[in-house]
């Protein structure tokens, strides 16, 4: 079966190696070349297709694919998305077609878009996570693989992230079934040992990591004294968390990501081209968009012009910028 999946699917990302031309913003995440570092968070861009169909996805270095669980879910009941003052709180509850729908009905359509494609993985135990695993490593349309290890708004989505050996585990597992396909593994934002999480991940098997998912939060109706969203907490996203991702991201980037040259995706809150640069001078080589595209799903357009004026005005390509905030008390 996963022969035949991959003569299909494996067109649309060899059309895209071929025609990919070099390009002043042009990074590589784990071996994998994008246009530019701008990438599509999983889930707000459905499979792939949706954003093609109001901004080419040429616009994207990579579209980060809707979680895949092995058998489909309706996911959480509403209500399971709320606005809130400096952002957005979800719910969704990995609502998804399941693995043999996305295969064979969403992944040929995603193939034939201009652009690098990660697929992300989600299960319940282990080994669901191995069986998305082993059909994403015989996907050639997926460059890379995302494992979901810090979903909020499941009863059992971070079971993986609290302790670095049950990480640990679950990444050399997957290692073991993916082959060698290039795997980025997305955090929580409130680990104990950011570091100490990182590192477990990185020495089972991942080549980068995705920093971070989303903040674990509370809304409360205060007239019916009842929580907001149907399973009570949810995840909250937007510009309220920008601030402490860079922090995190430098903490990850200077106590371990830069001396073992780990590549980290930033995601959380990016809502323009500065917001970006400095995840990336905080070290960061992708750039995640999420919430902000359901505002605004131009921002992946803006978001490269913007950082391109950027590294033209600094005199110092993209690569260069990455890591190169001054510290306190660094000379000028």
């Amino acid at each position: 079966m996963f022969a035949h999946i991959r003569r299909i699917i494996g067109r649309g990302a060899d059309r895209y190696r071929m025609t990919m031309m070099d390009d002043p913003l042009g990074i590589e995440l784990a071996g994998v070349r994008l246009r530019n570092p701008v990438i599509a968070a999983a889930g707000t861009c459905g499979y792939g297709a949706e954003f093609d169909r109001v901004l080419p996805a040429s616009a994207l270095g990579a579209i980060t694919l809707k979680s895949i669980t092995p058998e489909a879910r309706d996911g959480n009941q509403p209500w399971r998305i709320l606005d809130a003052k400096a952002g957005m709180l979800n719910a969704i509850g990995l609502a998804n077609c399941g693995l043999e729908a996305f295969l064979h009905e969403k992944l040929p359509a995603a193939a034939a878009l201009d652009t690098v494609l990660i697929g992300s993985i989600a299960g319940h135990s282990l080994e669901e996570y191995c069986t998305v695993a082993k059909a994403f490593g015989a996907a050639e349309a997926l460059s890379l693989v995302e494992v979901n290890a810090s979903c909020p708004n499941t009863s059992d989505g971070r079971q993986f992230s609290a302790d670095p050996s049950a990480l640990g585990e679950l990444i050399e597992q997957i290692r073991r079934v993916l082959g060698s396909k290039p795997m980025l593994v997305k955090l929580p934002p409130d680990m104990a040992d950011p570091v100490g999480m990182c590192s477990a991940a990185v020495d089972a098997g991942a080549s980068g990591l995705t920093l971070s998912n989303t903040w674990p939060a509370l809304a409360i109706d205060v007239e019916t004294r009842k929580p907001r969203l149907s399973r009570g907490t949810g995840g909250f996203s937007g510009p309220g968390i920008h601030p402490m991702v860079v922090k995190l991201i430098r903490e990850v980037f200077v106590n371990f990501a830069r001396d073992r040259k780990v590549p980290i995706v930033g995601l959380g809150g990016v809502l323009d081209w500065e917001d970006a640069a400095e995840f990336m001078l905080a070290g960061a080589t992708g750039i995640g968009l999420g919430t902000a595209l359901f505002v605004d799903p131009a921002l992946a357009r803006k978001c490269a012009k913007g950082l391109q004026k950027w590294t033209n005005r600094q005199g110092q390509p993209l690569r260069e910028l990455i890591g190169a905030m001054d510290e306190p008390g660094d000379p000028a």
